[in-house]
């Protein structure tokens, strides 16, 4: 099973595309480590810098409709191949969504009201996650403040985290 504490990355828009996470000039790439230097590359977030900004972070924490475009998979390789295996928003585009967990990773939903807080108190700051899939609960930590936030993921979207992605699902239930 992946990782899924760590620094966080705070992307503060909604509608991040595939095209954004990983620009179509790179979808001839023949493996995921290809993709790497290339995350996030075309966003276009004042202030952001993605050779500055992503190094070292391992979950990213952004507004609502992540993921929305092409179905591509490439856009969760993207996040893989850089450690990044939790995404938290206030909503995904459902192939994205379905495409995170089916490689072992997790997209988790947060009512708008969370991902306010979550900016409000923690953007801007070095953030750390830790992520208790048992109890389906982030913790949230920066400066000495501390906030918990429960989320919900289906029992076969769990199955496919625990197990490390569909293929390694499969391949135990199959």
């Amino acid at each position: 099973m992946k990782a899924f504490s760590g620094k966080a990355l705070f992307l503060d828009r909604s509608d991040i595309n595939t095209d954004e996470i990983i620009p179509a000039r790179y979808l001839t790439e023949i493996t995921k480590d290809a993709l790497k230097p290339h995350l996030l590359e075309d966003l276009n977030l004042p202030g952001f810098d993605p050779e500055r900004d992503i190094a070292g972070k391992s979950v990213l924490i952004t507004r609502a409709n992540f993921g929305c475009g092409s179905s591509r998979e490439h856009a969760p390789w993207a996040l893989e191949v850089n450690d990044i295996h939790l995404v938290i928003a206030e909503s995904f585009a459902r192939i994205f969504r379905q495409n995170m967990f089916n490689c072992g990773m997790m997209a988790v939903e947060l009512e708008k009201a969370e991902i306010d807080r979550l900016f409000a108190e923690f953007s801007g700051k070095e953030t750390w996650v830790e992520t208790d899939l048992a109890q389906s609960r982030f913790t949230v930590s920066a400066d000495g403040q501390r906030g918990e936030f429960r989320f919900a993921v289906s029992e076969f979207d769990r199955a496919l985290v625990e197990s490390g992605g569909w293929l390694e699902y499969a391949d135990l239930h199959y």
